[in-house]
């Protein structure tokens, strides 16, 4: 049973994620699974820990999941699922937002070819645009310095 400091750090991290824009519950669980040593947990015992029900834990790893924080996985003998953090989770974070950019990306530049770039609206989009295409442009690098820092401190274990 976690100590009330980690109880305390469960609810105020996941109070950030949400205000970040997470949903409440998947916080939570995310929150929850980044304190437990083993990063994994079944949904019963995510269940107990957050004195949750099942259906919203089922609900919170159904989307953490889509967001690629989590992947479900079985322990041979077992007939649970475990749910568990990428070992990299950041890394998978950012990669899945690169992705999103790109699909923004994509939508932009048709919007502009519609509203045409000359137009307030279209020179507004063509903007958003070019911004897109700089973020999506600058990850891979970005991931390389990480992942050089990331060996310089060791952290990788």
């Amino acid at each position: 049973m976690p100590d009330e400091a980690v109880r305390q750090f469960i609810e105020r991290f996941s109070f950030t994620l949400a205000a970040s824009g997470m949903a409440r519950m998947p916080a939570r669980v995310f929150a929850a699974l980044l304190v437990t040593d083993s990063a994994r947990l079944t949904a019963a015992e995510a269940a107990e820990l957050l004195q949750a029900s099942p259906a919203a834990i089922s609900g919170a790893v159904r989307y953490l999941a889509q967001l690629n924080l989590i992947t479900r996985e079985r322990q041979p003998g077992s007939r649970r699922d475990h749910y568990r953090l990428f070992d990299d989770v950041w890394y998978e974070a950012t990669m899945g937002r690169d992705r999103m950019v790109a699909h923004w990306e994509s939508s932009a530049r048709e919007v502009v070819q519609s509203l045409g770039p000359d137009t307030p609206a279209g020179a507004r989009v063509a903007e958003m645009l070019t911004f897109f295409e700089f973020v999506h442009a600058e990850m891979p690098m970005l991931i390389k310095r990480w992942r050089d820092r990331k060996a310089e401190l060791r952290l990788d274990s």
